[in-house]
């Protein structure tokens, strides 16, 4: 039998318990939707007691922030086994998981939510697109990436994250579905890059040499050759 008596929390264990119940409501709303009358009740506290222990809803917002950011960023770990376009669609699978999970308040972090214009936030936004970069170059096991490459796989970051923003506003296409595109994408654009300098070409090669015919790459290697004999030739003059 309890007596009913609630257990006073530490100033650490309240700080990372009210962050958890931030981040649940700006998974349902927009954090500029979500009130500090709303975070308190939920906590089950007093509207000043959030204040004891954050100044406003701006550094609340930028600590959910931070806690996204290291979940988010984590989302694009991944051994080192296997070829690597399983290994991408992995882990775009984990991050349609983070989007999915996260609608609103993932779309009012890249569009800008309560903390627009704050240095803090956007310097945490360019950690994840930075640690996503990173983790692919991992991949490829390029330490020294060339321009070309660098600019192939920032451009694939920023891809997958438009692709999810724009996914999010109605959902129109099948998420299992994007996740194979975006995997196709990049290949694209490593392809595309590759074509111009030997460079990028050797590391495409490098790239495919362990793909298998049915992986995510032999795929689109397949859908693309089936398109090519509908393809007009070209008109000479």
């Amino acid at each position: 039998m309890t007596t009913g008596v609630r257990r006073r929390m530490g100033v650490d264990e309240r700080r990372q318990q009210l962050i958890g119940v931030a981040l649940e409501l700006f998974s349902h709303r927009s954090p500029d939707d979500v009130s500090i009358d709303e975070i308190a009740a939920a906590a089950g506290i007093s509207r000043p007691l959030v204040y004891h222990y954050f100044p406003g809803k701006q550094s609340l917002y930028e600590a959910a922030l931070r806690r996204a950011a290291d979940e988010l960023a984590g989302r694009f770990l991944e051994p080192h086994e296997g070829p690597l376009g399983a290994r991408l669609l992995r882990v775009m699978g984990r991050f349609f998981d983070f989007v999915d999970e996260h609608g609103p308040g993932f779309s009012a972090l890249m569009r800008g939510g309560p903390a627009a214009g704050s240095s803090t936030a956007n310097a945490m936004i360019d950690e994840v697109r930075n640690a996503a970069y990173l983790q692919i170059l991992s991949h490829l096991d390029v330490q020294q990436p060339p321009a070309r490459l660098e600019l192939v796989v920032r451009s694939w970051v920023s891809l997958a994250e438009s692709t999810a923003l724009l996914w999010l506003d109605g959902r129109r296409i099948p998420r299992g579905e994007l996740e194979l595109q975006l995997v196709h994408d990049f290949a694209a654009l490593a392809a595309v890059s590759a074509a111009h300098d030997e460079e990028m070409a050797a590391i495409m090669l490098r790239m495919l040499a362990d793909e298998p015919a049915d992986g995510p790459f032999g795929e689109l290697v397949d859908r693309l050759a089936a398109l090519l004999p509908l393809v007009p030739a070209p008109r000479v003059g």
